[in-house]
């Protein structure tokens, strides 16, 4: 068990050994004695202990409560006040501190020994609640993202369908075939947006539940890469191309197709859609030392530095995107995925320069594969 870390500030050495001598016996450890607030505060900063015993009446230009006060301010330490002084003044002067616990000297052993445990517990079940309040700041924050994000990402499409069908439906026979294919394809094309940003948030609910799973098996990833490139190749405009450069060695995996299929869609789509002004895209497969590594290389907008700080946190998008369409997930997803392969990821960006993406992924060739 760890024993809890206790620095005592008293300016008489006698009493400040026996304090010391009593918490030991209780079981504590005493990082320091010192006389002085000053002191106090460096070996604060110096042995971060768990609580401070705390005279008021110390030597030096600083008293007890004013170093206390700074204690809590800049450390969030807890101060327990043990002094001889329990006057009216006093006892308002270190309200204001709010300390964990007032002993007035003589003490009795088992009185410290309640107050200090008193103290660490409240200390625990303060910073548990800290933690809490910050995860549901995190959550609502993340609720407000969401809905912002689901709100824009169906708003456009819906919008597109609605327009193009009306136009459809009251002036089909004054339009041209060619008007009337366009309208459908952009109906089609809006349908398909939709359905990607549900399977983008389902897949994103998948891990956080924990109900994705990581499923290796054998796979030759030069031939895998390519199939990738020219789907998504397919789907992409014809002012960018893809260019899959290769090294030898990459034909014998043992990782999840799936997962794997994820994070280079996402990258290469989002090399794509990034890159407005059309472009080379390049992606790069090289093995060595039993590990896959994926480089994704693109020229077009940027990641600006402070985006870069939030990368792979959901629904969060860069300032400088624009009207380029987006939900914010893909990178999301792409670290879940990572996660479960134990592969890694580095992000090199300027803006108006570029994007290099490094996935780095254990070969995992000594995998045993369920024949099912």
């Amino acid at each position: 068990m760890v024993k809890a870390k206790i620095l005592v500030v008293e300016d008489q050495r006698i009493v400040a050994k026996d304090i010391a001598k009593r918490l030991e016996s209780l079981g504590y450890s005493v990082v320091a004695t010192v006389s002085s607030g000053e002191e106090a505060i460096e070996k604060v900063a110096e042995t971060t202990p768990d609580l401070v015993l705390m005279d008021i009446r110390l030597k030096g230009e600083m008293d007890g409560i004013e170093a206390a006060e700074k204690i809590r301010d800049d450390f969030d330490i807890p101060v327990i006040y043990l002094t001889a002084y329990a006057d009216e003044n006093t006892l308002q002067r270190a309200k204001i501190t709010e300390p964990f616990g007032y002993i007035v000297k003589p003490f009795d052993e088992k009185d410290l020994h309640t107050a200090i445990e008193i103290a660490l517990r409240r200390r625990l079940a303060e910073a548990a609640i800290r933690v809490a309040l910050k995860k549901e700041k995190e959550l609502s924050e993340l609720k407000s993202r969401f809905w912002s994000m689901v709100a824009h990402e169906f708003r456009v499409p819906m919008t597109t369908i609605l327009s193009s069908a009306q136009l459809l439906e009251h002036h089909q026979h004054e339009l041209p075939e060619e008007k009337r294919r366009e309208l459908l394809f952009l109906i089609q094309k809006a349908i398909r947006s939709m359905n990607q940003l549900l399977d983008d948030v389902l897949d994103l609910n998948k891990v956080e539940v924990g109900s994705l799973e990581f499923n290796p098996e054998p796979l030759d990833l030069e031939e895998f890469c390519q199939r990738i490139v020219e789907e998504i190749q397919f789907n992409a405009s014809s002012k960018h191309r893809i260019i899959f450069n290769k090294h030898n060695g990459c034909t014998n995996a043992c990782l999840d197709r799936k997962l794997l299929w994820h994070i280079l869609s996402n990258l290469l789509v989002n090399a794509i859609k990034y890159s407005p002004q059309g472009g080379h895209v390049y992606l790069e497969l090289a093995c060595p030392d039993n590990q896959a590594i994926f480089k994704v290389q693109d020229k077009g907008i940027g990641i600006p530095p402070m985006a870069q700080e939030h990368l792979f946190e959901p629904f969060r998008r860069a300032e400088n995107v624009g009207n380029i369409p987006g939900t914010g997930l893909g990178l999301t997803m792409v670290k879940k995925c990572l996660d479960l392969h134990n592969g890694k990821i580095d992000v090199q960006s300027t803006v108006g320069v570029g994007t290099t993406v490094t996935v780095t992924l254990p070969l995992n060739k000594g995998v045993s594969v369920n024949s099912s």
